[in-house]
């Protein structure tokens, strides 16, 4: 599939979701800023992908990053970040959306897995109570935080500074 055909509007996945259901398949879904894209996003993602057999990703717009992370992220336009996850093998659709958090998607979707990064544990996943509430459940994914996209800029202002 063409990479820019995996980005979608919420409306259109949550229809897929419907036939994959029918299918019997399985669904996942990941969520992030996903700026300055590096190799723990990567793992995540592919991490994410091995707990299902269709891998949603929830990308956070410009506005609900710029709220989240402070006004000066994010450093890639939201319509840019979004293709740069869904040309990711791992990757079966990409959402952007604008809320503070994704429940509005969970609710939509109906995710058989919600799946965060290592920052998290399955228990402190916010939206837990909403995946739990009709059967889903949670799971943390990737490697241990060790990269970050406010590392990785902080090392390209430096070096920007020589």
């Amino acid at each position: 599939m063409n990479t820019l055909d995996k980005l979608r509007p919420l409306a259109a996945i949550a229809e897929e979701r419907e036939r994959w259901r029918e299918q019997g398949r399985t669904v996942a879904l990941a969520n992030g800023v996903f700026d300055l894209l590096h190799v723990g996003h990567v793992r995540y993602l592919e991490g994410a992908k091995a707990l299902a057999d269709v891998l949603v990703v929830a990308v956070n717009s410009d506005a609900s990053t710029r709220a989240y992370k402070g006004p000066g992220r994010p450093h890639i336009p939201e319509a840019e970040r979004a293709e740069l996850v869904a040309a990711l093998a791992c990757t079966d659709r990409v959402v952007v959306f604008d809320e503070p958090n994704v429940r509005t998607i969970i609710r939509a979707l109906k995710p058989d897995v919600h799946v965060k990064g290592t920052d998290y544990t399955p228990d402190s996943i916010p939206e837990g109570d909403e995946v739990r509430a009709y059967g889903g459940r949670t799971a943390v994914a990737g490697d241990p935080k060790d990269h970050s996209t406010t590392e990785l800029a902080r090392r390209l202002g430096r070096e920007g500074a020589k």
